[in-house]
């Protein structure tokens, strides 16, 4: 018996928007990775690009619960000798909010050559318009 490998037609992805207005982190991160995936699709296979694009907006009004804000710390390196960085997400907040979300997302998708490929497919923006208006994007919910 031979495995089924579904037929991935590139001209069937489709556009969707989330608005992070007031939604938690982890769920948005899990709700934009699914879709990138493909897995709220009848074709989903694990080592294929199924998923869809997704284009986030408002990325600075994401809400993370507990004392997240001042006490999760992010760490850079920048490769010599004494060059970590620590910032808070007040601090990423304050000056680019559309890393929180990617950065949410990256961890929730394979770490290799597929994982690169899907994250190509979501744009985050920090306000509420984005330049993608012509591919027709759908409005998706995001999990509160």
């Amino acid at each position: 018996m031979k495995t089924h490998l579904p037929k991935v037609n590139l001209n069937e992805r489709k556009w969707h928007v989330i608005d992070a207005d007031g939604a938690v982190l982890g769920r948005l991160a899990v709700q934009v990775a699914d879709v990138l995936r493909g897995k709220n699709k009848p074709v989903y296979t694990p080592h294929l690009d199924a998923g869809d694009f997704v284009i986030v907006i408002n990325a600075e009004k994401v809400r993370v619960t507990g004392k997240k804000e001042t006490d999760k710390k992010f760490m850079t390196y920048s490769g010599w000798k004494g060059g970590e960085k620590y910032r808070t997400v007040e601090q990423i907040r304050a000056k680019h909010p559309e890393k929180l979300i990617t950065h949410a997302v990256k961890g929730m998708i394979p770490k290799n050559r597929l994982g690169s490929q899907l994250l190509t497919k979501l744009k985050v923006f920090k306000g509420p318009n984005h330049p993608h208006a012509a591919q027709k994007p759908e409005p998706l919910k995001a999990a509160a």
